[in-house]
């Protein structure tokens, strides 16, 4: 067995955006998805301009790419297969990662020095099925999120040492096997393994039980038989809220239940077993997250990292903050997944399906700019697409890439003038950066555009954001 070395830390990016606040936040490498042929069709995703600017940025800061070509194909998506690797192939990003074999064997063809990851759709369980990728000619296998920590120890301790394991390590987990799941076909006709799903295992659900309301109706739907299960014994069946009268029977099985909303994977307080499994690269989920996501994420596990690195007291001694800062992002309460052994009942969410967060993102600081307010004093002003309301008196905080977070106070505003209504209720008038703007107390329309006159100057790049009070 390779000794292990310190991971790669893979953070996710919707958008042209959140690569840079990955970059900026500490990724090792971040993983994006074109216009085609990705499991994240609601995501903005890249054009090939885009993914173009991306890659020259993350390359100029030492970091690299990835792009995901990973739905499971059907005969009538081979068709673009080919041209859309030639195009990858000219943009240079450092891997690709790919499910399907079909798509693999394409991708052979247009790109035979290309770096393939195979996707943990493809259900990578076993060491067997990685040597044979590895056969192929692939350079790193991402595991099934269903496989325990000692499972994975065993897959690296029998595959070539040049041969990479990518896991999860954070991140909303599945409640179908390695994420192939038919629930959103079912319900709206969006298929999740071509990019769509609706996440139906996020909805609200009500549990009807024989012996209790709505067992005749089940009966009816289904049968007697099928409602009550074999031997008599009791069986329970699921109504969705917006689909009355339509019952979905439960079963649970050795794998577990298929129906309910499970908690986020977060590894943040096992760094220690993370690394003595021999994990090569750690992966965070969330290509449809925010900057704020993002950035904390990758901010919290790149400090975790490399206080274990440099000495495991010091880590140790780092775990509050490190919980604290995990909180300040959205999720689902945490669990270890499957990484300790199979999950039980206290790894599904029954009572909601609703996010938490310690922290509300306000905005990523797009420009300084120096000009007169209407005071005629010479002020710093802060430029930016706000994305939640603020108002002038408010504590924010600055959050910045090496750990630091800045308390600074809203001293002004000015909403960039762009024709709205309301606009003529004010007379008063500034330029700023070129830009006819007006003072305002509060900004309460996400995408506003605005400049802010701040007690502490951010720098270009950082995370605007309120600490909610506990």
């Amino acid at each position: 067995m390779k000794k292990n070395k310190k991971p790669e830390l893979l953070c996710p990016a919707s958008s042209l955006e959140v690569l840079k606040c990955a970059v900026r936040y500490g990724a090792d490498a971040v993983y994006i998805g074109g216009e085609a042929f990705g499991l994240r069709a609601k995501a903005k995703n890249f054009s090939k301009e885009e993914m173009a600017e991306g890659i020259e940025f993350a390359h100029g800061h030492g970091v690299r790419v990835h792009v995901t070509a990973n739905i499971l194909a059907h005969n009538y998506d081979l068709e673009g297969a080919r041209e859309y690797f030639e195009e990858l192939k000219k943009l240079g990003p450092d891997a690709l990662i790919v499910a399907d074999p079909g798509m693999y064997s394409i991708c052979r063809e247009v790109w035979p020095e290309a770096e393939i990851h195979i996707s943990t759709q493809a259900n990578n369980t076993n060491y067997e099925t990685y040597i044979f990728w590895y056969r192929q000619g692939a350079k790193r296998v991402v595991s099934a999120r269903e496989l325990s920590l000692r499972e994975i120890k065993e897959i690296r301790q029998n595959i070539p040492e040049d041969m990479e394991i990518e896991s999860f390590v954070h991140g909303a987990m599945c409640i179908s096997y390695s994420g192939r799941c038919l629930l959103s076909n079912y319900f709206t006709g969006r298929d999740a393994n071509h990019g769509a799903c609706t996440h139906p295992c996020r909805w609200k659900y009500t549990v009807l039980e024989r012996g209790a309301a709505g067992e005749k109706a089940a009966e009816d739907e289904y049968g007697e038989d099928e409602f009550e299960g074999e031997n008599g014994e009791l069986r329970y069946a699921v109504e969705e809220e917006s689909r009355p009268g339509e019952y979905l029977p439960v079963y649970e099985n050795e794998r577990g239940t298929y129906i309910f909303n499970s908690r986020d994977l977060c590894m943040i307080e096992h760094i220690p077993e993370l690394v003595d499994a021999g994990i090569d690269s750690w992966k965070i989920e969330g290509r449809m997250k925010t900057a704020l996501y993002v950035a904390t994420v990758a901010r919290t596990y790149r400090r975790a990292i490399d206080d274990y690195f440099q000495s495991p007291d010091k880590y140790n001694e780092n775990l509050n903050w490190y919980r604290e800062q995990i909180a300040k992002c959205t999720y689902r309460k945490f669990s270890t997944g499957f990484f300790f052994g199979r999950p039980d009942e206290e790894s599904q969410i029954y009572d909601n399906n609703t996010y938490s967060s310690d922290a509300i993102y306000l905005a990523l600081v797009g420009k300084i700019c120096e000009a007169v307010n209407l005071k005629g004093e010479r002020c710093a002003f802060v430029g930016f697409e706000q994305k939640n309301k603020f108002s002038v008196g408010d504590t924010i905080e600055i959050m910045k890439p090496d750990g630091r977070d800045i308390e600074a106070e809203v001293l002004e505003l000015y909403h960039v003038c762009d024709g709205g209504a309301f606009e003529k209720e004010v007379s008063e008038r500034l330029s700023i950066d070129g830009e006819e703007c007006m003072p305002v107390n509060s900004c309460p329309h996400a995408g506003e555009r605005v400049w802010a006159v701040l007690s502490e100057v951010p720098e270009p790049g950082d995370i605007l954001r309120i600490t909610k009070l506990l």
